[in-house]
């Protein structure tokens, strides 16, 4: 049957977009103990059945409703092209951003969205501009790899020096405030400092607020990796009090691959120099700091999707299952001859993801040997991570499609290849 021009144009107007399809409701309660509603929201994710997944840090599996809104988006996005996004993309995605805004708890225009955080620190550090060749940039061994190597490229662009800082193991709070305090009191020329708010490497929680404010009284700047924290962790960037930041949507919050964002306080938005591809006159917020080119529109329409899928669970309940299913296996194993477990006991300084690594055991060849024998004989998944000062380690990353008796499979491995 041939279509006509109405007809067309009817059909285009009905295709579902972010937010019209309806997700099947989560089950009451969320004590992070309570097997039975867990593995409720565990059975809205697709899981592959032939491992215990505990490598969940890359990216976050996208839950069933919001996979099924990325689909429906993907069909829209391929199908209208340019008469969508033209004509509505625009608006569609500044409403998206103003939801994300909000949820982190700041005004529209201080943030813009990238293709994840990386993007979004790459544009902070490459476009910081307060930078001097009599300045130093600070950084330490648990930061980002790709995020160090930016600090490092600033003594080539700037001309500054790079002080690097091993962060003490094991940590405390207070011994992390005094370990940067120390750094900045012996490097007075430092004003720039790369802080991660949850390592990658380790799980290592840094108290972010605290930091930030003994900087900014020493007149130095900080920028925030929060790739793992937000999602993984419940905060909004106002409890951070920090003025520049760089997050995922892809990994804690759940929405689809190539979703991340970049957070500039109004205020200091001047400190940060606009995207060399973008042209004048630019705009005194965070978007003139970012170019992305064309992008995965349906990924970023699918962002309210994931935000609604993780309000039906709460923010205090996640964070608070992700650390009772790290408790399980960490605290388990805590104190264990032969075994270093490298977050400490303190809620404060981790959420779900945890190392660990085998005494005496800390080449990255060692690690990579540990993991693989974890998945070899035990079928559990996990990855190794070097860059720590004090060794290599292997990541263990619980999702909320894992369930306690994963965490207790993972015990119960970790005593065997202690054993033989």
């Amino acid at each position: 049957m041939e279509l006509n021009r109405r007809q067309i144009l009817m059909a285009a107007a009905a295709m579902p977009v972010a937010g019209q399809l309806e997700a099947a409701p989560l089950p009451p309660g969320g004590r992070p103990d309570d097997e039975p509603h867990w593995a409720g929201i565990a059975a809205q994710y697709d899981v592959i059945d032939d491992i215990i997944q505990l490598e969940n840090g890359n990216w976050g599996m996208m839950a069933r409703p919001v996979l099924a809104q990325y689909e429906a988006a993907v069909r829209r996005v391929n199908r209208a092209t340019s008469y969508y996004a033209r004509r509505g993309l625009f608006p569609d995605l500044l409403a998206v951003r103003a939801r994300v805004a909000a949820k982190l708890g700041v005004a529209a225009e201080e943030i813009a969205f990238t293709r994840n955080a990386t993007e979004a620190l790459k544009a902070l550090i490459g476009g910081y501009n307060r930078l001097r060749p009599v300045d130093a940039v600070l950084y330490a061994d648990l930061d980002y790899d790709s995020m160090q190597a930016c600090c490092d490229s600033l003594k080539h662009s700037r001309g500054v020096d790079i002080v690097r800082i091993a962060l003490p193991e094991p940590a405390t709070h207070q011994g992390l405030i005094d370990c940067y305090e120390a750094a900045l009191k012996a490097n007075p020329r430092i004003r720039l400092i790369l802080l991660t708010h949850l390592s990658h490497r380790t799980g290592l929680v840094v108290p972010v607020r605290e930091i930030v404010a003994m900087a900014r009284a020493r007149g130095v700047d900080a920028i925030v990796d929060a790739a793992h924290s937000w999602g993984q962790l419940d905060f909004a960037l106002p409890d951070l009090d920090a003025d520049f930041v760089g997050l995922n949507l892809h990994k804690w919050i759940g929405a689809p691959l190539g979703v991340g964002a970049l957070y500039i306080r109004k205020t200091k938005v001047d400190l940060i120099d606009p995207d060399i591809a973008n042209s004048p006159p630019f705009a005194a917020n965070a978007q003139a700091r970012v170019h992305t080119g064309t992008v995965d529109f349906a990924a970023q329409l699918t962002v309210p999707a994931a935000l609604d899928f993780q309000d039906a669970i709460g923010g205090a309940a996640r964070a608070g299952r992700l650390r009772y299913l790290r408790d399980r296996w960490a605290e388990a194993l805590r104190g264990t001859d032969g075994i270093e477990i490298l977050t400490p006991k303190d809620p404060r300084l981790h959420g779900g993801i945890t190392s660990f690594r085998f005494s005496g055991r800390t080449s990255e060849a060692d690690n990579i040997a540990t993991a693989k024998r974890l998945l070899d004989e035990y079928r559990i998944f996990s990855v190794q991570r070097s860059g720590p000062a004090a060794g290599a380690c292997v990541r263990i990353t619980p999702a909320l499609f894992n369930m306690a008796r994963d965490m207790d499979l993972l015990v119960e491995a970790l005593k065997g290849m202690l054993r033989s």
